[in-house]
């Protein structure tokens, strides 16, 4: 897989929201409602990672946050499997 240029982050952050480049990576916080639904949050986005071989970091903080963060450490940095994640999990929070 490979990197994609600041242009095409750019681009497809533009795409997200409440998304940020940072570091080589793309990263959000989420806020929930509670701690039991922090962490099914945690577990269903776990999952969907799982399925397509594409894990990110992520953190389980205060009682009711989540922060992920993605980048293909393979790559070094940002790529399109990165964004599409992203987007799964924007799905899942909706």
């Amino acid at each position: 897989m490979e990197l994609i240029n600041s242009e095409e982050i750019s681009k497809y952050l533009s795409q997200l929201n409440g998304w940020f480049y940072i570091d080589k990576s793309i990263e959000k916080e989420f806020t929930l409602k509670s701690f039991a639904d922090a962490l099914a949050f945690v577990v269903k986005v776990g999952l969907e990672a799982e399925k397509i071989e594409h894990h990110p970091d992520m953190l389980m903080h205060s009682w009711n946050k989540v922060r992920i963060i993605l980048s293909t450490h393979s790559a070094g940095g940002v790529t399109e499997n990165d964004f599409k994640l992203a987007q799964t999990i924007d799905e899942i929070r909706k």
